[in-house]
């Protein structure tokens, strides 16, 4: 039988989608794209925005097309949270949250067994004592960097957001576990493991005497070799003085981080529920900034919260404008039922959402243009992935950097030495 994957929102849907290919795989599908004809289709969804919710549906009904006799499942973040939405349309026969994710294998060989038409809805509630359930990697990748999730959950309820009802309570995936997948993944030609998590950072916080720090210790004592790792999201009371003392002192651990800062207003922050105040987060980032040479910081700022006014907001253009980041995410709030945030009033104008987006994106470019000036001449580690040309690799540097190469020699999958402007290029954007 064959089947094909939607998958929307971050890159913990996309490590979990992957893990779900391997296990149909191992039954005997056949993995096909999502635009050709299948047996089964997956729609992994979002729900951290209301245009999330939309193109989530909107995948579930161009699979429905394009072989309504075809077995069609949503699963994830949208199917957790508002399953009712998702079995309403028709034509849909599963509907399975993230609780179920895992399962979703067995649940489709049960539906088609069954051989009924009727919609199936399977949302229940986290085990918050079960753990992660390891990836068994099998196939061999062109990829050279890899995901590996360390970690699910969030309970810092932050205003705006619907992820906690989405994911549940943490749960960590035991260090034995992280080990043995780096080791796998290394065996199939990774070079570059991401660690990942919903909030990476309180990795562990479920397991006694272990922590993030230790972790990435773990890895690099126990697992030899030429790799690198590099961190995804991490939030700035979870920036440990340990951390920092690995990062500055490591150099398998990349030299990035993604330290959300979401608005540079404190009255805002306390309405959004962040935990730090715009004080902290400029001492954080200059105390990084001055300990780690060439470290990209990259960050999240929403605009457009209920009630921020035009003064926070030159607030959060001042802060960045000082702050020492390589790159902004700039989001623009979009109201979530069920959060506290939805039912404050004072909702900005979406005009005026979309103004200050432009203007903080903007500045984005003059702070990603600033950082790679500042490195020009500088040498950086560099892991070639793909071959764009004669003698013309493309790669991405452990600072963040997305760069061409030149070389006379096949360097694909290898992490080589490159100084920007003698024999490399920036090119921005990483994609």
């Amino acid at each position: 039988m064959r089947v094909a994957f939607h998958t929307l929102g971050c890159k913990v849907n996309q490590v979990e989608t992957e893990q779900l290919k391997e296990e149909f795989m191992g039954r005997g599908y056949q993995v096909v794209d999502f635009k050709r004809e299948a047996d089964v289709y997956i729609i992994n969804t979002c729900t951290v925005t209301h245009i999330s919710d939309r193109k989530s549906r909107s995948a579930i009904r161009r699979a429905i097309r394009q072989n309504p006799g075809a077995v069609t499942a949503a699963v994830g973040c949208l199917a957790q949270v508002n399953p009712e939405q998702l079995a309403a349309i028709e034509g849909i026969n599963l509907v399975v949250g993230n609780d179920q994710k895992e399962n979703l294998p067995s649940l489709i060989e049960e539906y088609l067994a069954a051989q009924s038409n009727a919609a199936r809805v399977y949302r229940g509630f986290f085990d918050s004592a079960s753990g992660l359930k390891s990836v068994n990697y099998s196939r061999p990748h062109k990829r050279t960097r890899g995901f590996i999730k360390i970690q699910d959950g969030c309970e810092n309820n932050c205003s705006y957001c619907i992820v906690p009802q989405a994911r549940g309570p943490v749960r960590s995936k035991k260090p034995l576990q992280v080990l043995a997948e780096i080791e796998k993944m290394l065996e199939l030609g990774y070079r570059e493991m991401v660690l990942t998590g919903i909030h990476t950072g309180l990795y562990a916080n479920d397991i006694p005497d272990w922590d993030l720090s230790r972790l990435i210790k773990e890895i690099f004592e126990q697992i030899k070799g030429e790799y690198r790792i590099r961190l995804s999201s991490i939030e700035p009371m979870e920036v440990s003085r340990p951390l920092i003392e690995i990062l500055a002192t490591e150099d398998r651990l990349c030299r990035h981080l993604h330290i959300p800062l979401q608005n540079g207003s404190d009255q805002v922050l306390k309405a959004m529920n962040r935990r730090y105040n715009s004080r902290y987060y400029r001492e954080l980032l200059q105390n990084v900034w001055e300990q780690i040479p060439g470290i990209a910081l990259t960050t999240d700022i929403m605009v457009g919260f209920p009630g921020e006014s035009e003064n926070d907001f030159k607030q959060s253009v001042s802060l960045l404008q000082d702050l020492p980041v390589y790159e902004l995410h700039v989001f623009t709030y979009s109201l979530r039922p069920g959060t506290a945030a939805a039912d404050m009033t004072e909702q900005v104008d979406e005009r005026e959402k979309h103004r200050r987006s432009q203007l903080l994106l903007e500045i984005g470019r003059e702070k990603k243009k600033s950082f790679i000036q500042k490195l020009d001449g500088v040498p950086m580690q560099v892991l070639i992935e793909k071959k764009i040309g004669s003698n013309l690799y493309q790669g991405l540097s452990d600072n963040y950097l997305s760069v061409q190469v030149h070389s006379s020699k096949d360097i694909t999958g290898q992490l080589i030495t490159s100084t920007l402007g003698i024999d490399s290029i920036a090119l921005g954007d990483y994609k």
